[in-house]
């Protein structure tokens, strides 16, 4: 009896008859012979349906199959470097599990809007594939890097009292009376577990209520955050930089099939090696002001500034120590120059801006407790992290790795739209 594999399989079936289960991805015929394109979500590959190796009744339904119908179908494996992944079948035997009906997306072009109106469908196409392939060995190696290095992956609540990087871009929701928030990062929470864990990380969705357009913005994404007891801004930059070269190379390693899909060249990416250049705020205005762009000293910068900045650069590049006053409230100052903040962002090449922002975290109880006083914060919702103050304060760091921003980078995309399975963006909430 033949044997189900999966398509990812084949190479190790040459000569056996085997069964694929899976959906017509399209179909072409030439007089005698159907070829048929079979996908099931491993891989692609090309059936063909001879007519002098079947009967009429099978020849037949195969040639009336409509795309994206539900089949099984039974054949020869062999080799044939031409094929798509380097094998395909001879068909013996087919059945129709669901016929579909009007597709919507032909392998016609379509516009992006009409893509998106229907994302749970344009997943099944070769790009979209392969993005998400490349998304999860993102995260795989991620998770894997913290993991071999002492890390704990603590999940930080989604629902909060409190915002974190700011109130203006929070989503309120009512928790039985009382104003909750969709989190804008689980960092807040991490320094918690840090102090109960030593090394720390969360990973999970996060949500700003930003009114951007831009290629880079969504209003829903995915954020790894690493928190470290005892570390300073140094040793975080160091990290971040260790991590996304180990991303960066596993992708090269591992999907170099997607990355031949998406027509991604490798050159750019097989240069991220550390050491990463590091520049600090006014190193970076500098640049700017080289090109044109004069940017008040105190202002942070937007995404046509970070894109110019990394573009002067063949890797990532770290732009350190930023105003504190365009930095978040728990950023901890320099001692030697308390104008800027003990921070640090990442900005990919290629035009890709920040994929990580990070730094040091305000360790004393009185200045955090007179920051959070200047900026109006409500103090009751403060105290528990003022808590982490009182009770064995140590410096600590950490930052956050944006998911979809790294993706989109790595795959050469044009948007971060492709780069989460169902993007939520300014107005565009479906499906």
């Amino acid at each position: 009896m033949a044997e189900t594999v999966r398509i990812e399989e084949l190479a190790k079936h040459v000569g056996e008859e085997v069964w694929l289960q899976g959906w017509l991805y399209n179909l072409r015929s030439s007089g005698k012979i159907h070829f048929l394109i079979v996908r099931d979500g491993s891989g692609f590959v090309q059936v063909v349906a001879s007519a002098s190796d079947l009967d009429a009744e099978t020849f037949d339904l195969a040639g009336r199959l409509t795309q994206e119908s539900a089949i099984r179908v039974r054949g020869r494996v062999r080799e044939d470097r031409r094929a798509p992944g380097g094998y395909e079948l001879s068909l013996t035997g087919l059945e129709v599990v669901h016929w579909t009906r009007d597709y919507p997306i032909t392998p016609k072009e379509h516009g992006v809007d009409f893509l998106l109106e229907r994302r749970h469908l344009w997943l099944r196409s070769p790009r979209q594939q392969a993005i998400m392939r490349i998304r999860h060995t993102v995260i795989s190696a991620i998770r894997q890097f913290l993991d071999s290095r002492g890390f704990v992956c603590v999940d930080a609540p989604i629902l909060t009292p409190a915002a974190c990087e700011g109130t203006t871009t929070l989503f309120r929701t009512d928790y039985f009376g009382t104003p909750a928030y969709l989190s804008q990062s689980g960092q807040l929470y991490n320094e918690a577990t840090c102090a109960a864990l030593g090394l720390v990380y969360c990973f999970g969705p996060t949500f700003r209520a930003e009114k951007s357009k831009t290629r880079r913005h969504l209003m829903e994404f995915w954020m790894v955050e690493p928190e470290m007891a005892y570390w300073d801004l140094e040793q975080s930059m160091a990290l971040g930089e260790e991590m996304v070269c180990h991303v960066v190379q596993r992708v090269l390693a591992e999907r170099k099939r997607e990355l031949e899909q998406l027509e991604r060249d490798p050159a750019p990416l097989e240069r991220v090696v550390p050491p990463f250049p590091r520049i600090s705020y006014d190193e970076a205005r500098e640049i700017l002001a080289r090109h044109g762009r004069h940017l008040p000293w105190g202002e942070d910068f937007g995404a046509p500034d970070e894109t110019i900045i990394s573009q002067s650069f063949d890797k990532p590049v770290y732009v350190h120590r930023y105003p504190a006053a365009c930095k978040a409230f728990y950023m901890k100052r320099d001692p030697e120059r308390p104008e800027v903040a003990l921070c640090a962002d990442l900005l990919a090449p290629e035009g890709y801006g920040e994929i990580i922002g990070g730094g040091q975290r305000e360790d004393d109880l009185e200045t955090l407790a007179a920051r959070v006083r200047e900026l109006g914060l409500p103090a009751e919702n403060y105290e528990w992290y003022l808590d982490l103050r009182r009770y064995g304060s140590v410096p600590h760091s950490g930052f956050g790795l944006g998911i979809e921003r790294t993706v989109a980078w790595i795959c050469g995309l044009a948007h971060v739209r492709e780069a989460i399975p169902f993007p939520r963006m300014l107005y565009h909430l479906t499906p």
